[in-house]
């Protein structure tokens, strides 16, 4: 390559990753894959290095890994926040290796090997052991103060826990630990499955909702989401830790020029390696990655990186790669950082790197594209695949997000695509093969009418999505019964998807209301079993006239309120009518309301269609009922219960009825704040957790015996 095709390249390059960088980090809206972005940081990397006259022309506006936002206080890091390199090549693994024993010296090297967790950085400020400040990575040397989001987290004790096994002998008057704020699978689940219930667009991936939930102005909203954060790095420590000579790390702050304490005071002592820090973290009480390794060499340290890929699908959540780290300190502070006299987004320690886990990709032909309706009138496109064994599962569909998306990727019926599970939970197309596109693929035109009803589609007002405003939408309407009716609302038995379709299809129903006036002669004709089937199928309507009132509130189907936030409405309200008349403030009140959901349960009853809804259903014969108030002194009463894995005889449904009847509450996810956990077969994740914590562990003999 010439020096002028050079030249061009790399700017191009800058250009592209400074987009890609926004998209990450400032908007968490990916528009390629970290092994896409790692290629061309790569061939960056490459062509600075053999033209490095060019290196030196950066624009000095251009700032990689930069996460700060507006509306938040920026906040310089004691110590700066740095970058690992990258790599997924086991050669290059052992190289960094070969640089680590030329410097040292010895083969002996100690490492630490950890999961790399998908998530967002953040520094954790704990002065004489209480939580004073939580601030994002930003550009490395100053981020946003993100501490009233970051309180929220459950896990996350306020002050550092006081033992007298401490590995320290004492509290250090100021510390900085770095970790990884994330959201489990579970919830990340959870989420995406309110958004389909409230015809809302899925999230792409855990990784950007934490991102997006992080950079919340509402702390109230990001309390809704269960965030969680492991803790793994040392920043600035004051005093110093042993291994640091009394210097804290002060080797980092000569290479940027900071200035900070130098020497002076006694070192704070007891940890001098990561697997000694590790263990100081635990002894605090602070949330630590499930799994770490302390290992000899770089034969045991691939080892260990080969049993972290074997056994990371089933974590709890998304591990992309794994950190590995020279474990003592002392050898940290002679290898040093790479890229000195350079600003903190620039540099990388030496002692460490990232090896990254290649994503799940496969190849296959885009046979279709099909569009969804949701209830609420978005139309969603969707990729009809080629079925591909993908990560363990077949995958016959991927989403495709927008309209906007399939124009920004040129995706065509006919194309051959490559779609990729890495640590996405919704498999997607990540790109075109264009070698292997044919005269038969034409441009896709997104249709301008609804699939079903026809209607012209109105695009979404500050938006990206395309709606359907037909509130008569025959997809809309089947899809808001079928709600209605499913398990997850009132679980009106034999009311499935089949039966809806053919009671819509015959005019037998038209709103929701209808199905609680079908007699057994409206049904007769229906099926071939006659009478039986009918008769069934209205004695199982008219069992549910006295729903549970969360059920009720959860069928309408009010944006923002799934299964958790209509049992806190019924809680509360304990009347659809009291509901509908409940002010703004009222709703705020509500413990996890935010004032996006509150505004949203607001707006949905101030709507007159949806008072009609709600007098319709009273003319019925609907009479929700309240939840049952626990007993003074009820066992359970104001105690929260985590279920996991399988039990003997209850379903999770019956477990969940017992424990709400006993005054508890059930919760997705294990807290200092979780009063026990009922565990069954294959239990997982949530009972190690609970184990590590000290929750109590029950069986479903022991819960039977405790409810009495």
């Amino acid at each position: 390559m010439l020096p002028n095709e050079a030249q061009s390249r790399i700017a191009a390059l800058r250009s592209e990753l400074a987009r890609h960088d926004e998209r990450y980090y400032r908007e968490a809206k990916p528009e390629i894959s970290d092994f896409d972005y790692d290629g061309l940081k790569k061939e960056l990397a490459d062509l600075e290095a053999r033209f490095p006259e060019l290196a030196a022309a950066e624009s000095p506006t251009q700032r990689v890994g930069d996460d700060r936002s507006e509306g938040f206080v920026r906040v310089k890091h004691r110590l700066a926040m740095t970058t690992l390199d990258n790599t997924y090549d086991e050669t290059e693994l052992r190289e960094f290796h070969a640089r680590l024993v030329k410097a040292m010296g010895t083969e002996n090297l100690a490492y630490s090997v950890e999961p790399k967790i998908d998530g967002v950085a953040v520094s954790l400020t704990f002065e004489k052991g209480k939580l004073t400040r939580a601030v994002t990575r930003g550009d490395g040397e100053e981020g946003d103060d993100v501490t009233a989001n970051v309180r929220t987290i459950r896990d996350l004790p306020r002050a550092l826990k006081p033992a007298e096994d401490l590995i320290a002998p004492s509290l250090p008057d100021v510390i900085e630990i770095r970790g990884e704020i994330f959201l489990r699978d579970e919830e990340f689940r959870r989420i995406n499955q309110l958004q389909e219930e409230t015809g809302e667009a899925l999230y792409a991936n855990p990784r950007n909702l934490a991102a997006g939930t992080l950079k919340q102005l509402d702390s109230k909203l990001v309390a809704t989401r269960r965030l969680e954060i492991v803790l793994y790095g040392l920043g600035a420590c004051e005093p110093a830790p042993t291994g640091f000579g009394g210097r804290g790390r002060d080797d980092l702050r000569v290479v940027l020029g900071q200035s900070g304490p130098h020497g002076g005071g006694p070192s704070l002592g007891g940890f001098d390696s990561q697997s000694s820090f590790q263990a100081q973290l635990r002894a605090w009480g602070l949330p630590v990655v499930e799994k770490f390794w302390s290992v000899c060499g770089i034969d045991a340290v691939w080892a260990a990186i080969k049993e972290l890929d074997s056994m990371r699908r089933g974590f709890a959540y998304a591990t992309d790669g794994a950190v590995v780290k020279l474990d003592l300190f002392s050898q940290q502070l002679v290898v040093g950082y790479r890229g000195a006299g350079q600003a903190a987004r620039k540099l990388s320690p030496r002692w460490a790197c990232a090896y990254k886990f290649a994503p799940d990709r496969a190849e296959t032909r885009i046979n279709a594209i099909s569009l969804q309706v949701g209830r609420t009138g978005a139309v969603t496109p969707v990729a009809e695949l080629e079925p591909v064994l993908l990560a363990g599962t077949t995958v016959k569909r991927a989403t495709l997000h927008n309209a906007d998306e399939i124009a920004r990727k040129d995706v065509r019926v006919g194309d051959t695509v490559l779609v990729e599970k890495a640590g996405e939970i919704i498999p997607a197309v990540i790109e075109v093969v264009l070698v292997k596109r044919t005269l038969e693929c034409v441009p896709y035109v997104f249709p301008t009418k609804c699939p079903v009803c026809a209607t012209t589609l109105v695009r979404e007002e500050g938006g990206v999505k395309w709606m359907c405003p037909n509130p008569e939408c025959p997809e809309k309407v089947r899809r808001k019964i079928e709600h209605f009716a499913s398990k997850a609302s009132l679980d009106i038995d034999g009311l499935g998807e089949e039966v809806v379709d053919l009671l819509l299809t015959r005019g037998l129903i038209k709103t929701i209301p209808d199905i609680f006036r079908l007699k057994v002669g409206d049904l007769l004709p229906l099926k071939k079993s006659g009478e039986v089937w009918a008769t069934n199928l209205v004695n199982g309507i008219a069992a549910r006239r006295t729903a549970d009132l969360w059920r009720v509130i959860h069928g309408l189907g009010i944006p923002q309120v799934g299964a958790a936030s209509a049992k806190d409405l019924a809680r509360r309200f304990r009347s659809l009518d009291a509901l509908a008349t409940a002010s703004l403030n009222d709703l705020v009140q509500i413990e996890g309301f935010g004032e996006k959901t509150a505004e949203a349960v607001r707006t949905w009853f101030n709507q007159p269609v949806n008072r009609a809804l709600v007098e319709e259903l009273h003319s019925a014969g609907v009479v929700p009922m309240p939840p049952v108030e626990a007993a003074a002194g009820a066992v359970l009463a104001g105690k929260t219960v985590v279920l996991t894995g399988t039990l003997p005889t209850l379903s999770r449904e019956e477990a969940t009825a017992l424990i709400e009847a006993a005054g508890g509450k059930v919760s997705g996810s294990v807290s200092r704040k979780t009063h026990y956990v009922l565990a069954g077969e294959e239990a997982g994740s949530k009972l190690e957790k609970a184990k590590t914590l000290g929750v109590p562990v029950l069986d479903e003999a022991a819960f039977k015996e405790l409810l009495g």
